[in-house]
């Protein structure tokens, strides 16, 4: 009796002590498929986050914590990667970054040619430096994670403006010393954009030469390649020609073989790649997941009559000579990209976006009594912008096939909003480029399993970018996670109503802090600037 009354209060400071010593656990996901990004089949099981870092994933295992979810039936992810986000300025005006994060996405990378910074001379007052925008854009709180390429377009502007001419050894020297500086500030390498100008100005040498600095810091290059239609099979060599010069990894951006004369050139363009990457080029690419693309008017009008800015284009479009030769060469394009193929969305002025949002170039020529080729270079020059537009340009099938390729992932070519206004529109892709891939492609068509579909959505991307625990449910990776029902994920968004969220999407969590509780937002920014392979931490 006595040895029973001295053991009691042994076993109550034992107790005592191991309750003060086992921390509680942040967060718990218990009873989830979990799909770690890798491309293995999934496994039920437990996820543990303390902090920022994945502490424990494995086999069902009892925590105490702060916060339970149970994802009984549901599957759990890592968080996503968009390859190609136009997200800087729209998240800088909302950070919630609603449209992607209810797909599931957790890191947009930005600069495709351009990038927010470098912007002015680094001697003058208003200098921003590619660091500094991006530092910025995180400070200003956001909910995802963000990266950057620095735009090859941006640089050449800083250093040689709109002129198309080749850059001077000294322009060369500055450019080169513009690159080494965004990659000790974390860029993730260099992006160009070969079908604008000014940035199709730039020659292969140029490219080359950027791409070498890029390619020291162990960044990448990555392209919209400088053509995607009948001459897309060359633009692919200069591609090649770069990644070999550079000895840099490099991507390809939105892949595609754009107008249906050119449809058929998508399988010698797969053909190529693989024959390169067993040649030892490390060469990847990414694509959204709609037979539609959406630049600016500027699709269809040759970039010399761009040249030195804004209003040099506008003032050219104007004068007599160059206007015919304007539009003899934008028929031409008319030929392979009908009129009734492209369709307006964006404009600068209210007055224009009353009379000719959502009509194509064909209903508009119409209503002005014009041809289709005058009535692009008058609405340009009545809207003074180069207006926003969808080309219906590529195939299902072409897309299927891209799919299905182990070197593919996935992009918006978009940005990411939180806050839809009704004289707004936008291309789909905003709002379901990602969850297109689970519920459409993967679930409804079986073009690829969930486990490949996940890994090209997460484990792939952060692979090729060079990413150091990121990309994977790993013990002591971050905690970017996703939870969803792969039973109603699916995509809204349509071409005539673009605006709305996806589906299916319950819970996200960024850097270990949940951002999405039951399709919600918890108004929590946890979301980091991630650098790439040669940042240098300033001192």
């Amino acid at each position: 009796m006595l040895r029973q009354k001295l053991l009691l209060p042994i076993f109550f400071l034992l107790f005592i002590f191991r309750c003060s010593t086992i921390p509680e656990i942040d967060t718990v996901i218990q009873n989830g498929l979990i799909y770690d990004g890798s491309g293995t089949k999934p496994f039920l099981g437990t996820i543990a986050l303390q902090e920022e870092r994945i502490i424990y994933v494995g086999p069902p295992k009892s925590f105490e914590a702060k916060h339970l979810i149970d994802a009984k039936n549901k599957v759990v992810s890592p968080g996503f990667i968009n390859m190609l986000s136009w997200g800087y300025n729209s998240l800088l005006k909302d950070g919630r970054s609603l449209s992607d994060l209810k797909q599931g996405v957790t890191l947009e990378v930005f600069g495709e040619g351009t990038s927010a910074g470098p912007k002015s001379h680094p001697d003058s007052t208003d200098y921003v430096s590619f660091g500094m925008a991006m530092e910025k854009l995180k400070n200003n709180k956001i909910s995802t994670n963000i990266a950057s390429f620095l735009g090859a377009t941006t640089v050449r502007i800083q250093h040689i403006g709109y002129t198309n001419r080749i850059a001077t050894n000294k322009e060369m020297l500055d450019m080169q010393q513009s690159v080494k500086s965004a990659m000790l500030e974390g860029a993730m390498g260099i992006g160009s954009s070969l079908i604008y100008a000014p940035g199709d100005y730039a020659n292969t040498e140029e490219l080359i030469a950027l791409s070498k600095v890029a390619s020291d810091y162990g960044g990448m290059y990555i392209s919209h390649i400088r053509n995607e239609d009948a001459r897309v099979l060359e633009a692919l060599e200069e591609l090649f020609e770069i990644a070999k010069g550079a000895n840099i990894a490099a991507e390809i951006y939105h892949l595609k073989a754009s107008r249906r004369p050119n449809w058929h050139l998508l399988d010698t363009i797969i053909k190529r790649v693989e024959g390169a990457q067993r040649e030892g080029l490390k060469i990847t690419a990414d694509i959204y997941t709609y037979p539609a693309s959406s630049t600016g008017l500027t699709g269809v009008i040759p970039t010399w009559i761009q040249e030195g800015g804004h209003q040099e284009w506008m003032k050219r479009m104007r004068e007599p000579q160059a206007r015919r030769r304007l539009l003899k060469e934008i028929k031409e394009e008319l030929n392979q990209q009908p009129p009734e193929g492209i369709l307006m969305v964006g404009f600068k002025t209210p007055l224009m976006t009353e009379k000719y949002q959502g009509k194509t170039i064909a209903e508009a020529a119409k209503m002005r009594n014009q041809k289709p080729e005058e009535a692009i270079v008058d609405l340009i020059l009545e809207d003074d912008s180069r207006i926003q537009c969808i080309y219906f340009s590529m195939s299902e099938e072409n897309i299927n096939k891209k799919i299905k390729l182990p070197w593919v992932s996935f992009c918006s070519d978009a940005g990411s909003f939180s806050d839809p206004e009704e004289s707004f529109r936008t291309h789909p892709r905003a709002y379901g480029s990602f969850i297109r891939v689970l519920g459409k492609y993967t679930r409804d068509e079986k073009l690829i399993s969930l486990e490949e579909a996940i890994h090209k959505l997460s484990g792939l991307p952060a692979h090729n970018l060079g990413l150091k625990d990121r990309g994977l449910i790993k013990q002591n990776y971050y905690g970017d996670i996703v939870v969803f029902d792969p039973k109603t994920v699916k995509d809204i968004a349509t071409f005539e109503n673009p605006l709305q969220y996806a589906q299916g999407v319950e819970h996200v969590w960024v850097n270990g802090i949940q951002v999405l509780n039951n399709g919600n937002h918890t108004k929590q920014f946890p979301g980091k600037y991630i650098t790439g392979p040669g940042y240098s931490k300033p001192k």
